[in-house]
């Protein structure tokens, strides 16, 4: 998947792995930059990692609420002052300065979309007008002012699977100049749970529940192919969330996964929820009849959070963790 951004970050062709099921290495093509920032409606975080791909120091800096507000088409920095203050202050602490930056956005920014193609043109000069003509009635913006990122995966029959990514590049520039402001070069944009997603690394069908903000992301995992994607703004707040709003607003991703591929989720994880998770197990254990659990439960158990980086798992940043694992 190429990164969003602008045409100076556009990175062209589509890697292929031998091992085409391999989720986590979509971005083995990207550049894969020593620092890492991430910039969500609570927080700013940066991150390096040493030549050796080990965390080597972090920092984080909380925002105030309403300071920033996730939109795939309104402005979403609504204090600049303040968000500046914030990213300028994580990279003084890290002295980070005049250096390549992968970027980190709020899920609702980027919208993701998992197509079917009986054929699909090779070159992105093809490809590209295709998308945006298929996808235009899709986003709420308008096609001049629509950035994609597209990436094939193997497909369950014939054809050709892909896994398209669209944003308002209006949008993407607010993030892009506040990070450029601070002296850093972002080169990749990417979703957060995009990233977070390869913490996932179990072939059986995995439903990815993540909570960010009011945001809810919805992903549908197997054999490292993403299945079924959704984020939608949760109805009331995370602290007021109950287990079956949750349940509701999950439901259709699943039961389109089991109507398509007519078997069953096989695990659940869930990210966001803190120390409110146990409240939702019963529930989610009894709806989909397998293991539920915490996603850096999860990654741990599955190898994916190495001593070097159980500080980023301590403050609960999976999708720096996780774009820890698409850069190595």
């Amino acid at each position: 998947m190429r990164s969003l951004g602008t045409k100076s970050t556009f990175r062209r062709g589509i890697y292929r792995s031998a091992r085409v099921r391999r989720w986590a290495r979509w971005f083995n093509a990207l550049p894969h930059p020593p620092l890492a920032i991430e910039i969500a409606p609570e927080r700013v975080s940066l991150v390096r990692w040493s030549h050796g791909g080990s965390v080597e120091e972090f920092a984080v800096e909380l925002l105030r609420p309403g300071v920033l507000v996730p939109s795939a088409v309104e402005a979403n920095i609504v204090d600049l002052a303040a968000v500046q203050s914030a990213v300028e202050s994580v990279c003084k602490r890290l002295r980070a300065r005049e250096v390549d930056t992968a970027l980190l956005v709020p899920d609702p920014v980027i919208r993701v979309f998992v197509q079917h193609f009986e054929d699909f043109p090779r070159s992105p000069q093809e490809a590209v007008p295709l998308l945006r003509w298929k996808l235009k009635k899709s986003v709420p913006f308008e096609v001049d002012e629509m950035h994609i990122s597209y990436t094939r995966q193997a497909p369950r029959d014939d054809g050709v699977n892909l896994v398209a990514a669209l944003a308002k590049l209006p949008i993407v520039r607010e993030y892009e100049e506040v990070a450029r402001a601070a002296k850093l070069r972002p080169g990749v944009v990417l979703s957060s749970s995009i990233a977070a997603s390869a913490l996932l690394v179990d072939d059986r069908a995995t439903l990815m529940v993540r909570v960010a903000g009011n945001a809810l992301t919805t992903a549908i995992i197997r054999e490292s192919i993403l299945c079924g994607y959704r984020c939608t703004e949760l109805p009331v707040n995370r602290r007021e969330l109950t287990p079956r709003a949750l349940l509701d607003e999950i439901f259709p991703v699943a039961a389109y996964y089991q109507d398509t591929w007519s078997e069953n989720i096989r695990s659940v994880v869930i990210a966001g929820l803190g120390s409110r998770l146990p409240e939702f197990l019963p529930l989610l254990k009894d709806e989909f009849n397998c293991p539920v659990e915490s996603l850096l439960q999860s990654a741990s158990t599955n190898g994916r959070v190495p001593e070097h980086a159980l500080p980023l798992a301590e403050r609960e940043l999976e999708g720096l963790l996780g774009w820890m694992w698409y850069r190595a």
